[in-house]
């Protein structure tokens, strides 16, 4: 090749096709052993012999266990069990290779099918705590308050852990230049903080390793590498270093180093949801090598950084999302009050200005342009549409320099510069869009980045990095704040919205007046059906009442009744909103009419809680009325020495069976005729429920059985009941569990609340389990004076642990998150519940509840 320069320009964005990740070398400061599945040796560091003792020839094609003592190497299967897990570089520290070796720290990783370990020499001194180190690095960070702060914290925090000269909190921005944002450096070496580095500094590839490493270590750029052998397999692959501790340096890359005047550096990776936010730079002006141990603190402060930078970057986008949640939320209030939504946008704008900053807005719906604040001319804004009519319809455009897309806008860059886009139709092309103003600002380089980086020798051109650093000041024209990823969310958000919901109002309202009109003529034909029915009823109550009646007032009093019972069912039905209504409640307000005083002694209810169909309650109103009103006359209930008792439970089969018995009423009689009444009694429940109805007519009083189907009956959970006493029992000061507690709870921050909680009422000590085995060794071995049972534990519930305290007799109460809707089996259902989440003074009431 000759020296002629060619026609396409070489660039530093070459480097990125280097191989640097098979580079066939490593760092001198230790070596590699790379070895097959079987535990064969494939390639080696050339300089084995100064760490094993033996020649590089001499170690390959042979097990490891001849050279490596069988207690460091069963450490290492260990260690690349957890690798082959996790996927990352695992390591031990202070380990002996070999009989009277030297402590080694020893990294392990798996590249392809070859199990590659890389040895270093142990630091001296005693073990790093490298948890508590972070710990305490970590809990200085967290205490900064600005995100300045925070970064610079963070730098000094490394600086201090690794020694280096001068380390920097290096950002990335959207075309991947990156910018110096925090430094911590030594006096006198003069400062980077705010320069800028252009994208082509750092090569795709190296920046493909950063995502896959969290850290790379340069110990001194000075250092012959150290060729591994041999250096390709049988099949002539070279070994992927991509994981490697030690792989040696591209020799661009020490170039480049060479040019800053740096001899070691040490770069560990900030991540923001997997993907490369930034670095941790740092840089020594000596050569500097790190131990594994201390490079591994590093590596993990990184890890604890970039999970602290991803929440304070979530909680600043959570509250600029609440922010523009509000005005999102305003925008669709105003849209759905409007009768023409379209032709109210202009109403809008300032109401879409506030959700997504920025100095101008533009509606174009309908061939309707509408421009609000800082904005191109409507000439010039419909020549953008016409632009973004050729971009695909359903996504929204966005740029900061619009005339570098759309030459035209080059002439209206002092009004509009930055543009989103947001499409809200398909046909025909409609859009929402917001402007920013150009933004003039004054970007300081690291050096010219536009220098040229190739140099011509005889064998043609040769890339060489830019050997200044001066700061390199460029002013920016062109362009406006870029727009963010919040921006972009909230823009797609009001997208779909406006596309699915807002401009679909005009087909919505159509519709809802269509549907209210069939809606208000099915009204008016339920209406005319129940009312035809309602008559229908009081024409046959007057019918068969009169039957029964000996005077006009005697009549007007039957019927009287009849209406007024239906009228309470009613009354009861509609204040549920014609829904399920009590049983109980039914039984009491009949019973009230009759019995103003002793009701509660002459009239004897018992039965759970349960609420009946409007249907059933309907029905059942007419049959408890004809019988209170039958034992009022005739029955118990006409002697003040009787009484009625009236009970009601469920059969195996789910049916409601109710009981009424009167006792200590004039004798009875088989009636001579059936009136209304006793046909309402004896037919209501089975012609119109499909249920059972018996009576008899017993000489110690009536008696009456009625089975109602389980469709027409709805149970209620009743609160746990808690006795005067028991309260005021729960309310002593000098209250005290008294003796150990078993505490089964399956999350361990409610479990330290409720520990300290029972430790707090007399408890002895809390034993603590998250599962029911563990429960249950517990109170074999320790049995506990009462527990308390989280119900659902995951994958279990803890009612096998129940019926084991219920069998030892044990007192225990339940506690779980899903309040009324927690069912216990049979046999444990009257156990009082904790509803989550509790506090003490419930928890001291339910315990004294099962302690007294």
């Amino acid at each position: 090749m000759s020296g002629t320069p060619p026609s396409t320009p070489y660039t530093l964005t070459d480097c990125d096709r280097e191989p640097i990740h098979q580079i066939g070398s490593i760092q001198p400061n230790g070596f590699l052993i790379g070895v097959s599945a079987d535990w064969m040796v494939l390639h080696v560091s050339a300089n084995v012999k100064d760490w094993l003792g033996v020649e590089a020839d001499d170690v390959l094609g042979l097990p490891l266990n001849r050279f490596v003592e069988m207690e460091a190497l069963h450490l290492i299967r260990g260690r690349l069990q957890i690798a082959q897990i996790n996927g990352e570089v695992e390591r031990a520290f202070s380990v002996a290779l070999i009989p009277g070796g030297v402590p080694c720290d020893i990294a392990v990783h798996l590249s392809e099918s070859t199990i590659v370990i890389e040895v270093e020499k142990s630091e001296p001194g005693p073990v790093q705590d490298a948890g508590t180190m972070v710990r305490a690095m970590v809990g200085r960070v967290e205490r900064t308050g600005d995100f300045d702060a925070f970064c610079r914290e963070a730098a000094r925090q490394v600086r201090a852990l690794t020694g280096f000269d001068r380390v920097m909190v290096y950002r990335f921005a959207p075309d991947e230049s990156g910018e110096v944002i925090a430094e911590s450096a030594v006096h006198g070496i003069g400062s980077f903080l705010g320069l800028r580095y252009p994208a082509s500094d750092i090569p795709q590839q190296a920046r493909r390793l950063y995502e896959r490493t969290w850290l790379r270590s340069i110990a001194d750029i000075g250092a012959t590498p150290v060729p591994l052998v041999p250096p390709v397999d049988p099949y002539g692959t070279p070994l992927d270093l991509s994981l490697s501790l030690l792989r040696s340096v591209s020799p661009i890359h020490v170039e480049y180093l060479r040019n800053m005047g740096v001899s070691a550096s040490l770069s560990v990776s900030i991540l923001r949801h997997g993907k490369l936010w930034g670095l941790f730079a740092c840089h020594h002006y000596k050569p500097r090598a790190l131990s594994f141990e201390r490079r591994a603190t590093a590596e993990l402060f990184g890890q604890m950084f970039s999970l602290l930078l991803e929440g304070r970057e979530r909680e600043r986008d959570t509250q600029h999302e609440a922010e523009a949640r509000r005005a999102h939320n305003r925008i669709l209030a105003l849209l759905a009050d409007s009768e023409s939504p379209i032709d109210s946008m202009q109403t809008f704008a300032a109401e879409f200005r506030a959700l997504i900053p920025c100095e101008g807005f533009a509606c174009f719906i309908n061939d309707q342009l509408i421009l609000e604040g800082q904005t191109p001319t409507r000439e010039e804004v419909l020549g953008v549409v016409r632009f973004l009519n050729r971009a695909p319809p359903s996504r929204i455009y966005l740029t900061d320099g619009i005339g570098a897309v759309h030459p035209p806008g080059r002439d209206f860059t002092d009004r509009a510069c930055g543009m989103m886009a947001i499409p809200v139709s398909r046909a025909p092309r409609d859009y929402l869009i917001f402007f920013r103003k150009e933004a003039v600002r004054t970007v300081t380089w690291a050096g010219d980045p536009s220098g040229k980086p190739v140099a011509y020798g005889p064998n043609g051109p040769r890339l060489t990095p830019r050997k200044s650093f001066e700061a390199w000041a460029e002013t920016v024209h062109g362009r406006s704040l870029p727009w963010s990823e919040v921006d972009l969310r909230i823009a797609e958000s009001l997208r779909v919205t406006l596309l699915e919901v807002v401009l679909r109002l005009a087909d919505v309202a159509v519709r809802t007046r269509k549907e209210s009109h069939e809606r208000q003529e099915l009204l008016i034909a339920e209406l005319n059906h129940r009312v035809r029915n309602i008559l229908g009823l009081v024409r046959a109550l007057v019918r068969q009442s009169q039957g029964n009646a000996r005077s006009v007032s005697d009549f007007a009093a039957i019927l009287s009744g009849r209406i007024d019972s239906l009228a309470r069912a009613h009354d009861q039905i509609t204040a549920e909103n014609w829904g399920p209504a009590s049983l109980r409640s039914l039984v009491v307000a009949e019973i009230a009419a009759y019995l103003h005083e002793g009701g509660g002694e002459r009239a004897r209810l018992s039965g759970p809680e349960v609420l009946l169909s409007p249907q059933a309650f309907s029905v059942f109103a007419l049959v408890v009325h004809e019988l209170v009103t039958n034992s009022a006359k005739y029955g118990a209930l006409s002697d003040r020495r009787g009484h009625i008792e009236m009970g009601w439970s469920f059969d195996p089969s789910g049916r409601l069976v109710i009981h009424w018995q009167e006792h200590g009423g004039p004798p009875v009689r088989v009636p001579s005729r059936r009136g209304f009444g006793t046909t309402v009694i004896e037919r209501s429940v089975p012609h119109d429920l499909r249920g059972e109805a018996e009576v008899t007519y017993a000489l110690s009083g009536l008696q009456a059985r009625f089975v109602l189907p389980e469709s027409h009956v709805t149970v209620l959970d009743s609160p746990i009941p808690v006795e005067p006493e028991a309260v005021a029992a729960s309310g002593r000061p000098d209250f005290s569990i008294g003796g150990p507690v078993l505490l089964l709870e399956d999350n361990m921050i409610i479990a330290l609340s409720t520990e300290d909680i029972l430790l707090s009422l007399g408890a002895t000590r809390v034993t603590m389990a998250s599962t029911t085995r563990h429960a249950l060794e517990t109170i074999a071995e320790d049995p506990p004076v009462v527990a308390v049972l989280d119900i659902d534990l995951g994958e279990e519930t803890s009612f096998v642990v129940a019926e084991r305290l219920q069998a030892l007799g044990i007192p225990f109460v339940f506690a779980t998150g899903y309040g009324e809707s927690a069912v216990a089996p049979d046999g444990l259902a009257d156990v009082p519940v904790l509803k989550k989440p509790y506090a003490s003074d419930q928890v001291l009431r339910a315990l004294a509840a099962v302690l007294r």
